[in-house]
């Protein structure tokens, strides 16, 4: 596995055609990676929830983590699952840019975890709707205590097997702005929940898939929904793949060098 990330890595640096903007002929583009991918300011609310997560980092505890995906699941630290399987905060952060310039009010996460993600599509706008659904009941719990000590109370987190409990959450969106897949990565899975979130989409709407290269069922899937007539402009940052369905943009695919900056 680790070779072949690191192998998928090295292809990435490659392919990458696009640095600082350069390359892109679509002015809307061009400015959404200068102005928001790569923007370096650095927002109050990063430091409050960085904070969450050194707070993380520093503890002993142990959870049960029962991971759907594989069928498996096992005690493990807080820490180590922070440490190892957390967004870095600079990619958290490109999350929080892209809720912000989008002005995103109904947002969908696949995947809590301890709810770094969570908080960071949450901070930009304290009257946003956010769902978060994850399949840990200890691990929703404690995301959930952390939501409260941060002052979050526009997160809701629903627990649950994610395959049986997606039709009754997106039952409850009219219409979806924004949604990040940060669940089971597999092939089957990552397509199925990225088509049943499809019906509730719009021009702005923007979808951002975890993990694009993680193993080569992910990257598959990517590939295909890159295919997807629905689907204008998607841009790989390799950790991340973001989809854009405005039918006023030309259909193209941006491969970014991206270079993590974050306070």
């Amino acid at each position: 596995m680790k070779i072949r990330y690191l192998f998928q890595y090295i292809r990435y640096l490659f392919r990458s055609k696009h640095r600082k903007g350069f390359g892109i002929h679509s002015p809307f583009v061009f400015r959404l990676v200068t102005d928001v991918i790569e923007e370096q300011t650095p927002y109050y609310k990063y430091s409050l929830i960085e904070k969450v997560r050194r707070l993380y980092l520093k503890t002993d505890k142990e959870v049960t983590v029962e991971n759907f995906g594989t069928g498996e699941s096992g005690r493990k630290k807080i820490s180590t699952i922070v440490k190892h399987s957390a967004k870095s905060k600079a990619y958290a952060q490109v999350l929080f840019r892209l809720v912000n310039f989008y002005k995103s009010e109904n947002i969908l996460e696949l995947g809590t975890s301890f709810g770094l993600t969570t908080m960071y599509l949450a901070a930009p706008n304290s009257k946003a709707k956010v769902v978060s659904i994850e399949g840990s009941k200890e691990i929703a719990e404690y995301a959930k205590l952390s939501f409260k000590r941060a002052g979050f109370e526009n997160i809701h987190v629903e627990t649950g097997n994610i395959d049986t409990c997606l039709s009754q959450v997106l039952a409850g969106f009219e219409r979806l702005d924004f949604v990040f897949f940060d669940a089971n990565h597999r092939k089957d899975a990552t397509l199925d929940y990225f088509s049943r979130c499809l019906p509730k989409s719009h021009a702005k709407s923007v979808f951002v898939i975890d993990d694009i290269y993680w193993s080569k069922e992910m990257t598959q899937a990517w590939e295909e929904i890159k295919k997807r007539p629905e689907v204008r402009v998607t841009i790989d940052l390799f950790f991340y793949g973001i989809v854009l369905f405005d039918t006023d943009l030309q259909k193209e695919d941006y491969t970014l060098f991206f270079l993590p900056g974050g306070e």
